[in-house]
């Protein structure tokens, strides 16, 4: 029984097969060969497809590469499972790709709340498998990490309850995680810790088998901002952040400091072993602090981090101020890899962006990241010429000599499938490849045939939407006009965006009506119908905020009749967008909440995960933190049940407001009907009562009651997409 086992587990790629289509892994020939240079390669033996490279990951990227280009199937987020033929197309010629960049990344801490805050093992199952098609050998695995914390914060006397007040809630361990925030959406339940210990048992092993090495969270320094009296540990105050109670820095100059750190490590290696790679990011998004050494506590924290494993290495982000420059002076290239986090955008390593330092990281190494997404944000969005003009200037750029591979940084996962896929052919294609061309090959591989009309939207959209050009820093998808808070003058949903208009509207108008066109002749083909709503989705997002300039025009014209039926047309939209939404899973709020509820093992859980999961994605945080700090909308989602029941209902409410303003100025004043009301009011009150004014809404109040409810979201689709697809664009001719 144990010879059978390890004989199944000895050649994972076929165990991923197998996941993909049962009998799979008899229709192909894997093949593991010792080389010191990534590589796969794919061949023909009889009747079966022959793959070889030198590690797993990379068989299982030649795998992918030869169902996309060969057999015409496309596995992404959304359809990780396909009917391969009985007799797989041959390999005519054998076709070899090899690369230099060595090192693939995958995930953003972000990443860990924004989409995966709920998943189970199916679904990280699936995950792993995505990865492995994809290429990538060197994943973030940080689930789990409250299990090593509530270890160690035990182990240093504080209470459950006391770590129940530290520890956040399961929607918002990444900001908690980066030192962002103590507590929000906790207390978690003891039955929490025990549910993610299993979970990351289960994914660090599968990632093992396949030859990753997953990046575990390191100790940058946190502890609880209480930790000077309860502790008398010194510490760097790291007060707020948007509104809420950060936690301190143990300075690394206390006598404990290795002591904490040591505790750290040793519940992490007991828990999950060691790893060969560790993420730390001390002083993440903070200002710098002159009471801070930050070459010493970089050496410190390396220290700590070489006592788990003196083989380590350690894994920062490039992002704003960090790594600082103190930190890189002191630490050897051998100890440090840095992630450029948003190479397609703003490079810090050397090429022009508004974040470029110069010099780069110097001698240190680091990788180029695809960030691409904010918030987990819905929406189409890309920068393709950018990305590969960007990528392609690592090769005769001096500044990019100690490039060591490619990353996937998004905030937000299972969107723009397109990009993802793009990223990860780069570091495979010896030859630059143009968008125009490799979109010709996607798109055949992505829907199994080649049609025209769906070839033509493509480029149109890449020609746009998906070409956010260099001087544009807006941070993810152009945002919809319905998830804003309505005010006269919307354009961006959330703070932080930094949205500027780059594409015409009708270019999404247009692709969605070629998908259209020919969209009976693919009902069924699941990538098809997918995208057929996604794109539609934009379309009719970018048409509603035509839409609400008319509605503002109305208003502002006073043409009470004229408002009146923009407004409808607004909300008509809004609700005909809930519908196109409510025909795939992937744009239901119910996938969010039911799986938030799986969680629970009480009604008391499942409540609180609910709750947890309908905050994150609307007030953020409590009223403080979502109006004055601005968190508010910065994870909004286009996803039925939401348009219609929150958005709707601001859109509704303020839309009233409007109307009875208007109404209300067809009347005299109270203060005019007295004689002499406004005698003592200079003329510049008078001008400013004589201007139009802004009607202001308490939004959190209305936003608020919504996250406390329980009521049911499905995830189960409903409608026809074609259909309901139709109707949308019947209804903007």
């Amino acid at each position: 029984m144990l010879a059978t086992a390890l004989a199944v587990s000895a050649n994972p790629v076929d165990e991923l097969l197998e996941r993909i289509d049962k009998g799979a892994s008899a229709k192909f020939k894997t093949q593991l060969v010792k080389s010191d240079k990534d590589f796969f390669e794919l061949d023909q033996s009889g009747r079966r497809v022959v793959v070889r490279g030198n590690t797993w990951v990379n068989i299982a990227t030649g795998v992918n590469w030869y169902l996309k280009y060969y057999a015409g199937i496309h596995l992404t987020w959304n359809q990780m499972q396909a009917s391969l033929p009985a007799v797989l197309p041959p390999v005519t010629t054998p076709e070899r790709h090899e690369t230099d960049l060595t090192l693939r990344y995958d995930f953003n801490y972000c990443t860990f709340s924004y989409s995966m805050a709920f998943w189970d093992w199916q679904r990280w199952q699936q995950e792993i498998d995505w990865m492995a098609l994809h290429g990538v050998n060197m994943p973030l695995a940080i689930v789990g990490e409250e299990c090593v914390w509530r270890n160690m914060l035990l182990r240093l006397g504080y209470t459950e309850e006391e770590i129940g007040r530290f520890i956040a809630g399961p929607a918002f361990l990444a900001w908690w995680e980066m030192n962002n925030l103590e507590g929000w959406g906790g207390p978690l339940p003891l039955s929490w810790y025990a549910r993610q210990e299993r979970l990351q048992k289960q994914i660090l092993r599968r990632m093992r088998q396949l030859g990753m090495h997953p990046v575990l969270p390191g100790y940058a320094g946190m502890v609880p901002h209480d930790a000077r009296e309860r502790l008398g540990l010194d510490v760097a105050e790291a007060g707020l952040w948007n509104g809420f109670q950060r936690p301190a820095n143990l300075l690394p100059t206390d006598s404990r400091f290795m002591e904490i750190a040591s505790l750290y490590y040793q519940e992490l290696t007991r828990l999950f072993g060691r790893a060969d790679y560790y993420s730390l990011d001390p002083f993440h998004e903070s200002n710098d602090d002159s009471n801070i050494d930050y070459g010493a506590a970089a050496t410190k924290l390396l220290q700590a981090m070489k006592q788990a494993n003196p083989h380590a290495v350690w894994v920062v982000q490039g992002w704003t101020e960090n790594p600082r420059q103190q930190m890189l002076d002191v630490l050897s290239p051998r100890d440090l890899l840095i992630l450029d986090l948003f190479s397609e955008c703003r490079p810090m390593w050397g090429a022009p962006s508004i974040w470029k330092r110069e010099g780069g990281y110097g001698r240190h190494p680091w990788l180029f990241c695809l960030l691409e997404n904010f918030g987990a944000n819905v929406g189409l969005h890309g920068r393709m010429d950018q990305l590969l003009d960007n990528f392609y200037s690592t090769r005769d750029n001096p500044l990019a000599a100690h490039l060591q591979g490619i990353g996937f940084t998004m905030e937000g996962s299972e969107n723009n499938p397109v990009m993802f896929e793009l990223m990860s052919e780069l570091p495979w294609r010896a030859e630059r490849v143009s968008k125009e061309q490799w979109l010709r090959g996607y798109v055949k591989a992505r829907y199994g045939v080649d049609d025209p009309k769906i070839q033509e939207a493509w480029q149109v959209l890449a020609r746009s939407i998906y070409n956010c050009p260099v001087g544009n820093n807006q941070q993810g998808p152009h945002e919809s006009i319905f998830c804003g808070r309505p005010t006269t003058h919307n354009f961006q949903a959330s703070s932080w965006s930094k949205m500027k208009n780059y594409y015409d509207p009708a270019d999404t108008r247009r692709a969605a009506e070629l998908l259209v066109s020919v969209a009976d002749r693919y009902r069924g083909n699941n990538h098809f119908e997918y995208d057929l709503v996604d794109i539609t989705r934009q379309a009719l997002a970018d048409q509603a905020r035509l839409q609400y300039h008319r509605t503002i025009a109305a208003y502002h014209a006073f043409a009470r009749e004229e408002f009146a039926a923009a407004a409808q047309r607004f909300m008509d939209m809004l609700s005909l967008q809930d519908q196109l939404l409510g025909t795939r899973r992937e744009f239901r709020l119910g996938h969010w909440t039911e799986a938030a509820r799986a969680c629970g093992s009480t009604p008391a859980e499942q409540d609180l995960y609910e709750w947890n999961a309908r905050v994150q994605i609307t007030t953020w945080g409590n009223r403080y933190c979502a109006d004055t700090g601005g968190l508010r909308d910065y994870a909004h989602k286009e996803w039925q049940g939401l348009l219609r029941d929150f958005y709707a209902v601001r859109w509704n409410a303020y839309f009233e407001a409007l109307s009875r303003q208007m109404e209300a100025q067809t009347r005299p004043a109270p203060e005019l009907l007295g004689s002499g009301a406004n005698s003592n009011k200079t003329s510049d009150e008078l001008f400013q009562m004589a201007l139009p004014q802004e009607v202001t809404l308490d939004y959190y109040a209305i936003e608020e009651p919504w996250t406390l409810r329980h009521n049911h979201y499905s995830a189960a689709p409903e409608g026809d997409p074609v259909d309901v697809a139709k109707r949308v664009m019947d209804f903007l001719r």
